[in-house]
């Protein structure tokens, strides 16, 4: 799990300008206001995602990643589906992410989108950046 946190951590390193990377690190992850899941098929990990508490009713999704090899193949549908099913057990209102504005973001939008989440501002500590989206999901 850890080679594959340090994978997307790297990789959104190297496609992010300054100051426009806000994934976390792998101490990050481990806060005790995170939740982490992850895909596996038998001992192969396919990929994880995480829901990070923002008060009592709301949730941030966090750190979606697939391995290359398995886009495309439904692991973060399912990975997603377990992260919104979380939040609504939670009784969370309403769940955020912050993504990419670029082409390399795109299928991670139209997901986000297939899911039910809609476009919106900065939350939490975000400021407005071009290189940023934001997206809520009512529950």
């Amino acid at each position: 799990m850890r080679q594959l946190l340090n994978e997307h951590l790297t990789h959104m390193v190297d496609i992010s300008p300054e100051g426009s990377m806000h994934a976390l690190d792998v101490d990050g992850l481990a806060r005790s206001d995170v939740t982490m899941w992850a895909a596996w098929d038998g001992d192969l990990l396919l990929g994880c995602g995480a829901l990070k508490a923002l008060g009592a009713r709301r949730g941030e999704v966090k750190s979606m990643r697939t391995r290359d090899a398995y886009r495309g193949r439904g692991v973060a549908t399912r990975i997603l589906e377990r992260i919104i099913a979380e939040a609504r057990r939670r009784s969370y209102d309403t769940i955020l992410l912050e993504t990419g504005s670029w082409a390399a973001f795109e299928p991670a939008r139209r997901l986000y989108e297939r899911h039910g989440f809609e476009y919106c501002g900065p939350f939490g500590d975000y400021l407005e950046d071009p290189n940023s989206v934001f997206m809520r999901k009512a529950l």
